[in-house]
């Protein structure tokens, strides 16, 4: 699935954000968690090979490390989402445990 202009939107702001590109701080990695959160609330999906992949071929990143970081960070918050999306799916009302 190719990555949506929005997406890469969001990965130009990551890419402008941080400072030192071989290594991510603390901050760093709290903002960037944001906005990967922002994009699938937005209904927004991406391919995690696809993130890395961008990444890689930007230019302005040279080590590996970070570029992992923020695809391991882009999965992890996809698959959360998904799996507390698929919760909230099932109402109160459809609580079988008798109340």
């Amino acid at each position: 699935m190719p990555l949506t202009n929005n997406v890469i939107i969001k990965l130009n702001e990551i890419t402008t954000m941080v400072q030192d590109k071989t290594k991510l701080s603390e901050l760093e990695i709290s903002e960037i968690k944001t906005i990967f959160q922002d994009i699938v609330k937005s209904g927004e999906r991406y391919d995690v090979d696809e993130i890395e992949f961008w990444f890689k071929n930007e230019g302005s990143w040279n080590s590996k490390e970070p570029i992992v970081r923020i695809a391991n960070l882009s999965n992890y918050i996809q698959d959360k989402y998904q799996q507390t999306a698929h919760l909230r799916v099932i109402s109160d009302d459809d609580c079988s445990c008798g109340h």
